[in-house]
C-alpha cells in the first residue's frame, strides 16, 4: 500500500520525477526528489536523481555537499562523487575515490583514464585505454580512439617514451593527435602535413557551427605555428599566432600558449610587446589549463624576459623560486648566472654555478662548460682547465682533450698538455680499447711527443699504433725517427721492416705529381712549348725561350729632334758616367766646436783616436752618455774635461715685443 504524505503518494512523486527528468527540467526534478526524501530518507533512487540533476546543472559543489551529508547513501554514488571532484579540479581526490571502487564498471574505468591523463600518468592511462577500446563496442568508439591517440601523443611529447604509431585514421581530432605524436618524435615535416589535413577536414565538417569551427581551428593553427617555428619559418609562425589572438578565443590555455610562443619569437627584441604577451600567459586561472611542462616553460621564459628587460631583482627572485621548485632543471641557475654576469659580478656567477654542481654532481656537464667559459672571459686559463677536468669520464673525449691541449699550449705549458694526452690514451686503453677514438688520440699524442723531443714516450705509443696498423708506413717511419734519437740499434732493426723502394714507387703517379707541381706557378716551373718534329730530328718537342721585345722609350712631344740626345738619359743620375756628386759646402763647418780651438786640438780631444780608445765599453741601453757619467777618477786626481754646453743653450731667447 502506498504511503501517504503532504506531497502525495511516493508513486506519484516518482512519476513527477521521471517526467521532469525526461523534459530536462532538472530544477523541478530536484524539488520532486526532495519531497520523496522528506517522506522516506532512505530512498536511494530519489537521492541519486537529485545528485545527477545537480551534476547536469553544473552545480558540482551542491552535488558533493549532498553526497557528504548523507553518508549512508554515498557508498553507492562513488562514481558521481569522483566525477564532481574531477570537474572541480580536485583530481587527486577523484583518483582516490575511483581507486576505492571494488569492481569498477566501464564508465568508472573511462573516468579513471581521464583522471590519469590530467595527472599526467600517461603510461597507466595508455594501458587502461587499450583495455577499454578492446573490450568496448558502442557508439562512443570514435571518442575512445581519439582519446587513445591523444595519450600516445602525450607519451611521445612529454615523457619521451617511444611508442609505435597506432595508425588511427578518421576524424580531424585523430589527425591532430597524430600530428602531436610526430612532434614528439621530432618529425616536424610529417606533423605539418597532418595538421594541414586536419584543418581541411575540419573546414569540411558540416555539423560544426561557425563559432565552434573557429574555436577548433584556433587549436590546430597554434600547433601548426609551433611546428613552423621549429622549422625556423618564424614569419609564417608569427602570422598564425597573431591571427589566432586577434579572434580572441575563449580557451585561456590556448591564449597562454600562443602568447608564450610569441615571446620566444621576440627574444630580446620588442620587450614591451613581450611583457604584454607574458601577462596573458601567466595567472592563477591557468593552473588547471596547462600541463606541467607548459607551465615550467612559461615561467622560464618569464625569467628570461626579466633578464632581457634589465629587471635584475625580479630575475634573481624568480630564478631562486624556480631553482627550489624544479631542482632537476639547470636552466634557472644558468639564467641567474647570466644576470650576475650582466651585473658585472662574475665571481658571484661562478660561485652560484659551483654551488649547483656540488648539489647536482650528475648534471654538471653544461654547468662546468659555462664555468670554464666564464674563467676564460676573465683570462684565468688554468682555472678554466681545472673546470673541464671535473667532467669525469667526459674529460677524456677528443673534444675536451683538444680544448685542454690548446689551452695549455696557449700558456706554453707543454708538460701539462702532454699529461692530458697520455691520460686520455690510458683511459681509452682501459675502458674502450676497441674505440676509434683510441687510434685518433694515440696518433695525436705520439706526434705531440715526437715534436717536443720526448722520443721514448712517442716510441711507446707508436709501438701500440704499429700493433693495430702493422702495414702503415707512416707509423713505421715515425717509429724509426723516434728510436734514432735514443736507440740506434733498435732504429736499424725496425728499418728492416720498411717496404722496398720499388714497391713504394709503384703507387706513385708521376703525371699527378708533375701536374701538382705545375700549379705552383711560373715562378717554379719552366714554360715549355711543343713544336712539330723536324724532318731530321727525333720528333721530340724543342724547348724555346720567349724573348721579350724591348719597347722604345717615348720622347717628349716638344723635343728638338735636331739636338743630340743624351744616351744615358734613362739611367738615374748617380749611375751616369759624368756624375760627380754634390759639392760639400765647407762653410757649414765654421763655428762648430770650442771657440778658438784649432783642428789639431780637436784631434787631441778625440777619444776614438787615443791608444786606449779600443778598451772603452759602449754604454748600456738606457744609460746616460754624458762624459761625467761615463768615467770615474781616482781620489785626489785631476778633474776630467770640462763638460761643454750645447750650442742651443748659449742662445738667448728673443723676447717678443709688445703688440700695439
Amino acid at each position: 500500500m502506498a504511503q501517504q504524505g503532504q506531497g502525495g503518494t511516493l508513486s506519484a512523486l516518482y512519476a513527477d520525477l521521471n517526467r521532469f527528468g525526461q523534459k530536462q527540467e532538472y530544477e523541478r526534478a530536484i524539488k520532486a526528489a526532495n519531497k520523496i526524501l522528506q517522506q522516506n530518507p532512505e530512498e536511494e533512487e530519489a537521492f541519486q536523481c537529485k545528485v545527477v540533476s545537480f551534476i547536469l546543472l553544473d552545480r558540482f559543489d551542491e552535488a558533493l555537499t549532498a553526497i557528504h551529508k548523507d553518508k549512508k547513501l554515498q557508498l553507492n554514488l562513488k562514481f558521481e562523487k569522483a566525477y564532481c571532484e574531477y570537474r572541480l579540479n580536485r583530481t587527486h581526490e577523484a583518483l582516490t575515490t575511483l581507486r576505492s571502487i571494488t569492481n569498477p564498471d566501464s564508465r568508472s574505468k573511462e573516468l579513471l583514464a581521464q583522471v590519469l591523463y590530467r595527472l599526467e600518468e600517461y603510461e597507466e592511462c595508455y594501458d587502461l585505454y587499450r583495455d577499454i577500446v578492446k573490450n568496448s563496442q558502442d557508439d562512443f568508439d570514435d571518442e575512445r580512439q581519439t582519446n587513445l591517440a591523444a595519450v600516445v601523443a602525450a607519451l611521445q611529447m612529454w615523457d619521451g617514451v617511444d611508442v609505435d604509431d597506432p595508425g588511427l585514421e578518421g576524424s580531424y581530432e585523430i589527425s591532430y593527435n597524430s600530428a602531436c605524436y610526430y612532434i614528439g618524435r621530432g618529425d616536424y615535416k610529417t606533423a605539418e602535413e597532418k595538421l594541414r589535413s586536419a584543418e581541411v577536414a575540419l573546414k569540411n565538417d558540416p555539423e560544426l557551427a561557425e563559432d565552434e569551427l573557429e574555436e577548433e581551428l584556433a587549436i590546430i593553427r597554434v600547433q601548426l605555428a609551433y611546428v613552423l617555428q621549429q622549422l625556423h619559418r618564424n614569419t609564417e609562425a608569427n602570422k598564425l599566432y597573431n591571427q589566432v589572438l586577434r579572434n580572441k578565443p575563449s580557451d585561456i590555455g590556448l591564449v597562454a600558449v600562443a602568447s608564450n610562443n610569441m615571446v620566444t619569437l621576440n627574444k630580446d627584441q620588442n620587450v614591451f610587446d613581450s611583457k604584454r604577451k607574458m601577462k596573458a600567459a601567466t595567472g592563477d586561472s591557468l593552473k588547471h589549463k596547462l600541463t606541467s611542462n607548459q607551465k615550467t616553460n612559461i615561467q622560464l621564459n618569464q625569467c628570461l624576459l626579466h633578464l632581457y628587460s634589465n629587471q635584475g631583482d625580479l630575475c634573481h627572485n624568480l630564478a631562486n623560486k624556480l631553482m627550489s621548485q624544479y631542482p632537476d632543471i639547470d636552466t634557472p641557475v644558468l639564467i641567474q648566472a647570466a644576470q650576475y654576469v650582466k651585473d658585472k659580478d662574475v665571481k658571484k656567477a661562478v660561485a652560484c654555478l659551483q654551488t649547483y654542481v656540488k648539489s647536482h654532481p650528475d648534471q654538471c656537464f653544461s654547468i662546468q662548460l659555462v664555468i670554464a667559459q666564464l674563467y676564460l672571459s676573465q683570462g684565468a686559463v688554468y682555472q678554466a682547465c681545472d673546470a673541464l677536468k671535473t667532467l669525469g669520464d667526459i674529460t677524456y673525449r677528443p673534444g675536451i682533450v683538444s680544448a685542454l691541449v690548446t689551452l695549455y699550449l696557449s700558456q706554453e705549458d707543454k708538460d701539462a698538455a702532454s699529461e692530458v694526452l697520455i691520460k686520455a690514451v690510458a683511459w681509452y686503453k682501459k675502458n674502450e680499447p676497441k674505440s676509434a677514438d683510441l687510434l685518433t688520440l694515440t696518433r695525436a699524442a705520439s706526434n705531440f711527443e715526437l715534436k717536443n723531443g720526448n722520443a721514448e714516450q712517442a716510441a711507446k705509443m707508436l709501438e701500440d699504433l704499429r700493433k693495430s696498423s702493422p702495414n702503415d708506413p707512416r707509423v713505421l717511419a715515425q717509429l724509426i725517427s723516434a728510436y734514432s734519437q735514443f736507440n740506434q740499434a733498435k732504429a736499424q732493426q725496425v728499418s728492416k721492416d720498411l717496404p722496398p723502394v720499388e714497391e713504394i714507387a709503384q703507387s706513385v703517379d708521376v703525371d699527378a705529381l708533375e701536374a701538382a707541381f705545375s700549379t705552383l706557378g711560373p715562378k717554379y716551373m719552366k714554360k715549355t712549348l711543343k713544336s712539330e718534329a723536324s724532318p731530321g730530328g727525333s720528333g721530340d718537342a724543342l724547348i724555346k725561350k720567349k724573348k721579350r721585345k724591348k719597347k722604345k722609350g717615348k720622347l717628349p712631344k716638344n723635343i728638338d729632334s735636331a739636338a743630340d740626345l743624351d744616351p744615358e738619359r734613362w739611367l738615374p743620375k748617380r749611375e751616369r758616367s759624368y756624375y760627380r756628386g754634390k759639392r760639400k759646402d765647407k762653410r757649414k763647418d765654421i763655428g762648430k766646436g770650442t771657440q778658438g780651438a784649432t783642428s789639431g786640438a780637436a784631434a787631441d780631444m778625440d777619444m776614438g783616436k787615443s791608444p786606449t780608445g779600443s778598451a772603452a765599453s759602449s754604454p748600456r741601453p738606457g744609460q746616460p752618455t754624458s762624459p761625467s757619467a761615463g768615467a770615474t777618477g781616482a781620489s785626489g786626481g785631476a778633474d776630467g774635461p770640462r763638460q761643454q754646453k750645447p750650442a742651443q743653450a748659449n742662445k738667448k731667447k728673443r723676447k717678443k715685443g709688445n703688440r700695439w
